[in-house]
């Protein structure tokens, strides 16, 4: 669990940054108090992710900057791929001032249709993006049909 910064308010200059944050941090708290576990699913967030779909295959693009291929799990289930972790709170020696990054438990979840084919599914976590690609079915791939007279 993260705890928040405290921040000084004797700054004589003024910082438009820090405007923007203090406001997007009091415009989440309503949200967070309404929503137990500050809408967060089970205690974890969910990092961003794209999906996409091709002629062969359906191909899960998910930001995970900073995490290791060992704090990663990936697991496909009747349909549905799974993807959780951790990003562990990095140790500090100095004063945290400022803080955007998250840190904790994470998970991404979406289902794919039945036309998956389980057994050859492949991930690969590269600069900071894990892709997992699920192909499609041979019989649910497109065919041309060619038409006779």
């Amino acid at each position: 669990m993260t705890l928040p910064v405290r921040r000084r308010q004797s700054s004589p200059v003024w910082d438009p940054f820090k405007e923007f944050q203090d406001l997007y941090e009091r415009m989440g708290q309503p949200w967070q108090s309404a929503v137990p576990g500050g809408g967060l699913i089970g205690g974890t967030w969910a990092p961003l992710a794209d999906l996409e779909e091709t002629d062969d295959a359906y191909v899960v693009e998910i930001d995970l900057p900073g995490v290791r291929k060992d704090d990663v799990t990936v697991e496909l289930n009747a349909g549905e791929l799974s993807v959780h972790g951790e990003i562990k709170e990095k140790e500090r020696t100095g004063v945290l001032r400022s803080r955007t990054r998250r840190t904790g438990r994470f998970g991404h979840r979406v289902t794919l249709p039945q036309d998956t084919d389980e057994e050859h599914v492949s991930a690969e976590l590269a600069d900071g993006v894990l892709t997992v690609k699920v192909p499609k079915a041979e019989k649910a791939k497109p065919r041309r049909i060619e038409i006779t007279s």
